[in-house]
């Protein structure tokens, strides 16, 4: 067996069936081919959708529906429950960013087997929290209680957002060309993406344990952050071509998202750090390397392609920003990104 099937074997036997998952957007795309609004925008990437507003105009409207995965298994057993709201918002506005977009309103849906008000109000309070501070309004949701289909204290937690963007400012992805650079932004652990493995690997019985001066525990539930804040700095001082956020899919699939055909990213992952509990991660599941860049951030968790002539000016308007690699010319089928990577 060779070590890309291993691996794959591996994140299969935790539950998640990568190429199912392709299978089934490909069905949706042949689905969703047959019909289109007359006032429906290609989306950049897929990361949100775009609507040019009604009656005409210059503005869309952007908007994106996601959740927070397996991660919402880690907080109920530890009964921590506030922060995996704020990683919903949080996720959600980083999708619609890629697009440029502003935050208008968000809307939660929070389904249980027997709700628990005092939960759910500090499901909610996470969201709340994270709305406010993007000055996005928490419009409305709904709370789904069904019994037989969720078991005991567990819930799943989406929500939907929506925003706006002047179409003029939507991202070029076509100006993309050899020579820019890629600007990054740290990822602080999983985020959102990762968790079914992460269970697999890291057992209950470890959460409480210490590692790397915090717990297992905490690491698992460090927040996803909002890139959003750091994203406009740069933009104040750069030329962002195009953005991505990097969540389920890694590098290798999300990328090449908001890439033209004619060009591929190198990453030297040299030039950042990844995170600990990603190296302990990769290491307990012995994770090839297509697969750590495929299914996990690796340490970053937003991209921005600018000229090489504005790279200094972006690293240095965000915090934390680096420059993570550079783009070159694709031929061929060669593949659309390559991470250089040293041994973690």
């Amino acid at each position: 067996m060779s070590d890309q099937s291993r691996n794959l074997d591996a994140y299969a036997k935790a539950g998640v069936d990568i190429a199912a998952g392709n299978e089934a957007v490909a069905r949706y795309k042949g689905v969703l081919g047959a019909w289109r609004h007359p006032d429906q925008m290609d989306a950049i990437g897929g990361f949100g959708g775009v609507m040019r507003m009604p009656g005409g105009g210059d503005r869309a409207l952007v908007a994106s529906a996601d959740g927070v995965g397996t991660k919402i298994l880690i907080a109920a057993e530890l009964e921590r429950y506030d922060g995996v709201g704020r990683d919903l918002v949080n996720h959600c506005v980083n999708d619609i960013l890629v697009v440029n977009a502003t935050p208008l309103f968000f809307l939660d849906y929070l389904a249980v087997g027997k709700l628990d008000p005092e939960v759910a109000a500090a499901v909610v309070a996470g969201c709340a929290a994270a709305c406010r501070a993007h000055m996005c309004a928490l419009l409305g949701g709904e709370t789904a209680e069904m019994p037989g289909l969720y078991a005991p204290g567990h819930f799943d937690l989406a929500g939907t957002i929506v925003g706006t963007v002047e179409i003029a400012a939507l991202p070029k992805p076509e100006t993309v060309e050899a020579g820019d650079a890629i600007v990054a932004l740290p990822a602080v652990g999983l985020h959102t993406n990762g968790y079914s493995l992460a269970r697999k690997f890291i057992a209950r019985e470890e959460w409480g344990a210490p590692f790397d001066g915090t717990t297992y525990g905490d690491a698992l539930l460090a927040e996803h952050p909002s890139y959003y804040n750091a994203v406009r700095a740069i933009q104040a001082v750069a030329h962002v071509k195009t953005m991505s956020h990097i969540t389920g899919g890694g590098l290798l699939e999300n990328v090449p998202r908001t890439l033209p055909s004619t060009v591929k990213a190198i990453f030297e992952q040299t030039r950042w750090s990844v995170p600990p509990i990603m190296q302990e991660l990769v290491k307990r599941a012995e994770l090839s390397h297509e697969e750590r860049y495929r299914t996990l951030n690796m340490g970053i968790g937003y991209t921005l392609v600018v000229p090489l002539a504005d790279a200094a000016k972006a690293v240095a308007a965000a915090p934390g920003a680096f420059v993570a690699g550079w783009i070159e010319a694709r031929r061929g089928d060669e593949p659309s990104v390559v991470v250089h990577e040293a041994r973690v």
